[in-house]
């Protein structure tokens, strides 16, 4: 069904997160927890993230480090019991592929530069005077090497040597 086709769409997606030698075929657990938290699986009270380490381990075939897409709808039938009490399995697993069916992974809690109070004044390259002024153009971009006059040339047998080629 176009269901299932969205819930295996959806395990691709987050198998292949994070990690660029992945096929998409396989997940891990750790990709699965993600899963579950970011779909609205693990509710944090009926399932918790214990919880989906035990199931993704009871799973897995012995000595893997990953499930394919038959062991996760194995996992999804042990979990939706737990999340969805008293609807019956069929019911619960519709309503918990239902949470997954069409999601991605999202990079919640990623890093983000801050410019907040003192960091945004001291990275405001407008403000700059001086030597350091020289340094970047006029919309706010480094030059690099070519933006430090004072850039001394290291070819000579001694880094500082004012007379390099004068000896015969």
């Amino acid at each position: 069904s176009s269901k299932m086709l969205e819930v295996e769409n959806a395990f691709r997606k987050f198998a292949l997160y994070g990690d660029r030698s992945a096929s998409g075929n396989n997940m891990t657990g750790k990709n699965f927890s993600k899963m579950c938290r970011e779909c609205g699986v693990m509710d944090g009270q009926a399932v918790t993230s214990t919880d989906i380490d035990i199931i993704s381990h009871k799973v897995k075939t012995k000595g893997a480090c990953t499930i394919a897409f038959a062991e996760f709808q194995q996992a999804m039938k042990e979990l939706c019991g737990k999340r969805f009490k008293g609807k019956s399995p069929e019911e619960a697993l519709q309503a918990a592929y239902g949470l997954i069916e069409g999601k991605g992974p999202g990079s919640v809690g990623a890093s983000k530069a801050t410019k907040v109070g003192g960091v945004k004044r001291l990275t405001d390259t407008s403000k700059y005077t001086g030597s350091h002024k020289a340094r970047f153009d006029e919309s706010g971009k480094g030059k690099g090497l070519a933006g430090r006059p004072d850039w001394t040339d290291n070819s000579g047998y001694v880094g500082a040597y004012k007379g390099a080629g004068t000896y015969d």
